[in-house]
């Protein structure tokens, strides 16, 4: 039978490649938008153990279906220190076990079906009012196109049975011996590589077996390469991140590495195994079934997914009492004096347990407003181009809006119905100062955007040089006390004082008109930052910070307290 390779061949498998990764792409953003920022609650809640880290790594990443989302996840709440690097090892290893329900959910045969549940989910998702809806319809529309884009590469691949060339090169690929088998993991390990998808791999392979073209071992072989490739694509995404990220991708290339090389001189007893395992589910994956009149072998994707999951549980398993051993070997790679940036988009001090507690939860909050206070001099770093400062200011900025929403999140359970007027208004003015706290953060960031993003001449850069070291000596009036080394001059003389660079701003020469708007409007940023700070500084003259808030609700003061001011 003469093969037409264009529309037989090249169309279906093409297309239904890139419905099957589209579907990933709609199916993981579609649930990361409903769920991430409660997945990632309720990973700071659980893995406060290396076993709590497994159990939470494979929940979450099973339901965002996105390691690499999972990994950036786990780096930020290392950095913010709200979790552990030993537990956020253990997490990694629950990741691999979550990243595997993705591959038994395409393993079930849904066939054409998956296209009509495509079409109906994006019906609802165009026509839906609100972005919950829309965002759970693409997830759904995501999921269905996987199984869609699966059936057509199956279809497109079974045409290669019928030519003998292509069987002749892909029967060299037999995981028949030791030699077979490491071809095949190598293989499959560049593939994985080369397209950063492991999922699209094993979709490729599930539909090379069940299309006949790979024998079932064969194609279980190319699924444990896959899981080895799809580390190089944590290494990459590591590569502009902080260290560690780095270390997290270490370890994950460290897990699976050591991984495979224990199951591959297992590999042949194992098939044995999951040969008897397949008959719960259905039978043997290397006996043909007819469908519609053709020869297939649908048992094949569920092999696939069933070993690809056991292969994971089992490395887990076996390294997870090392867990202690990775720790300290990976807290030594690329430790130097200057470590990591601070992660901003998680509290550090606001803990779940503190909520509602007005004695431990003030302190705690007062501190974490602190802490915002200080991040938004990082702003000033970017600005100045230190060489410790993140390249970009926009990603801080939404760490900081995520820190912000946080906080008065927590504030808000410190106010009860009943309680005395006094704690009220003292959480009221905390809430007021973090306001304050997010508007001088937004403020910052507008004078560190505008830098970075136009070009000024070596006398532009003077001035703006001249403004972020007024500003940065007014910041420090608000910082904890180490950092207080600022004269306590009002936001009226502060902005007196950059008269002179206004003047020198208006009057020098060879400015271009753009460049003078924009230190113009630098100079304007720095005045209401000026503003924000004694507003700042007001309120928290405004209520007596400095006092024990007893359980049963009576506020104590001192043996000699300060009077609050107005």
């Amino acid at each position: 039978m003469q093969v037409d390779i264009f529309t037989q061949i090249i169309v279906p498998v093409i297309g239904g490649l890139g419905i099957f990764m589209l579907g990933l792409e709609f199916m993981s953003n579609g649930i990361q938008a409903v769920a991430a920022n409660r997945m990632r609650s309720l990973l700071a809640k659980l893995a406060g153990t290396p076993i709590k880290g497994v159990f939470a790594g494979t929940i979450i990443t099973g339901v965002i279906q996105s390691s690499t989302a999972m990994t950036v996840m786990v780096v930020g709440m290392v950095n913010a220190g709200v979790v552990g690097l030993r537990p956020a090892i253990s997490v990694i290893m629950g990741a691999n076990i979550g990243t595997t329900l993705g591959n038994g959910l395409i393993a079930l045969p849904l066939g054409p079906l998956g296209l009509l549940l495509a079409g109906f989910f994006a019906l609802i998702h165009i026509f839906a009012k609100s972005d919950r809806t829309k965002n759970i319809a693409l997830a759904c529309m995501g999921f269905s196109l996987i199984f869609y884009g699966l059936n057509l590469m199956t279809g497109g691949l079974k045409p290669l049975r019928a030519m003998p060339e292509v069987m002749s090169a892909i029967s060299t690929l037999r995981a028949d011996d030791y030699v077979g088998l490491l071809t095949c993991v190598v293989t499959a390990a560049l593939v994985t590589a080369m397209i950063h998808s492991s999922s699209a791999t094993i979709g490729i392979v599930m539909g090379l077996g069940a299309s006949g073209v790979l024998d079932w071992q064969t194609a279980v072989a190319f699924s444990l390469g896959a899981d080895l490739g799809t580390t190089i694509t944590s290494w990459i995404a590591s590569l502009n991140l902080s260290k560690n990220a780095k270390r997290a991708a270490y370890a994950h290339i460290s897990f699976n590495i050591i991984g495979v090389m224990v199951t591959i001189p297992l590999f042949f007893v194992s098939m044995d195994v999951l040969r008897f395992a397949m008959g719960w589910f259905g039978g043997d994956p290397g006996v043909p079934m007819m469908v519609n009149g053709k020869e297939t072998f649908p048992l094949i994707p569920v092999a696939i997914g069933l070993y690809s999951t056991f292969f994971n549980i089992f490395n887990t398993l076996l390294l997870f009492p090392f867990v202690g051993v990775f720790e300290r070997v990976l807290s030594r790679i690329g430790h130097d004096a200057s470590e990591d940036i601070e992660d901003y988009s998680l509290p550090k001090h606001l803990a779940a347990n503190l909520r509602g507690d007005l004695a431990r939860g003030v302190p705690a909050l007062r501190a974490e407003i602190e802490r915002h206070l200080g991040a938004g001099k990082i702003y000033l770093d970017i600005a100045r181009g230190l060489p410790d400062a993140p390249k970009d200011p926009q990603p801080h900025n939404v760490n900081l809006g995520n820190l912000s929403r946080d906080i008065g999140v927590f504030a808000s359970t410190l106010l009860k119905p009943g309680q005395p007027y006094s704690q009220a208004d003292l959480v009221a003015s905390l809430i007021e100062e973090a306001d304050f706290a997010e508007s001088l953060g937004e403020t910052l960031h507008q004078i560190a955007r505008r830098v970075k993003s136009e070009e000024f001449s070596p006398a532009g850069k003077n001035l703006i040089e001249g403004i972020l070291d007024q500003v940065s000596d007014a910041m420090s009036v608000v910082l904890p006390s180490a950092s207080r080394t600022g004269l306590s001059l009002t936001a009226e003389q502060r902005i007196g004082g950059l008269a002179d660079l206004r003047r020198q701003c208006l009057r020098l020469e060879g400015l271009a008109p753009t460049e003078r708007a924009s230190l113009l409007a630098i100079l304007g940023s720095a005045e209401r930052i000026f503003l924000l700070i004694d507003r700042i500084a007001d309120e928290r003259r405004s209520v007596d910070r400095d006092v024990v808030i007893e359980p049963a609700g009576e506020v104590v003061t001192g043996l000699d307290p300060r009077p609050a001011t107005a």
